[in-house]
């Protein structure tokens, strides 16, 4: 409910909370990969009347929108042209060029700078702390370079690779099929 001086979420108050542990039912998200057809538009549709239970909005995330189809994308096109004033929706994409031009003018549009690979370390030296995994660093530095900014891949990628709570760069390389030619570029 309060910002900290930066704009970023305090941490400390009920909503910050309740959102971190995704319990705040006011705030939906919706993975378009595997609800990407008109019936769930539809229900999306139905459900929107509704005022939030908590907070003073109710804020839905449409993830990979770019995988809804044509159809979809239609019946959520009268959506985004009328709004209910209590209602916000976040349209998250890697492919941009895959949504069509009507939704986009219905759009503020932000585009996101890919995550340089110093962040991506850090991060998954973060999560390997977190998560009591022994990774070396040069085998997070691989993945680092590997997924060319994506946190989510790199993630992805640091959990598949690490084996009994290990993680290793010999792991990794043979894994991702990768050389030290590879890592150069």
């Amino acid at each position: 409910n309060k910002l900290k001086d930066d704009y970023e979420p305090c941490d400390e108050c009920e909503f910050c909370e309740d959102i971190s542990n995704g319990r705040l039912i006011d705030l939906i998200e919706i993975d378009a990969a595997s609800n990407r057809g008109i019936d769930e538009v539809r229900d999306l549709k139905e459900k929107i009347k509704f005022a939030p239970s908590r907070a003073k909005y109710k804020v839905y995330i449409i993830d990979e929108v770019h995988m809804m189809t044509k159809e979809a994308f239609n019946a959520l096109l009268k959506t985004l042209e009328e709004p209910p004033a209590h209602a916000y929706f976040i349209l998250a994409t890697t492919e941009i060029h895959k949504i069509p031009e009507t939704i986009i003018s219905r759009c503020q549009r932000f585009d996101f700078k890919r995550i340089s690979e110093k962040c991506l370390m850090t991060r998954l030296s973060y999560i390997a702390q977190k998560e009591n995994v022994e990774a070396d660093a040069e085998a997070l530095a691989i993945i680092s370079h590997y997924v060319n900014g994506g946190l989510r891949d790199a993630i992805g990628l640091f959990e598949q690779l690490t084996s009994d709570k290990k993680l290793t760069h010999e792991h990794v390389k043979e894994i991702l099929a990768v050389t030290d030619n590879t890592l150069l570029e």
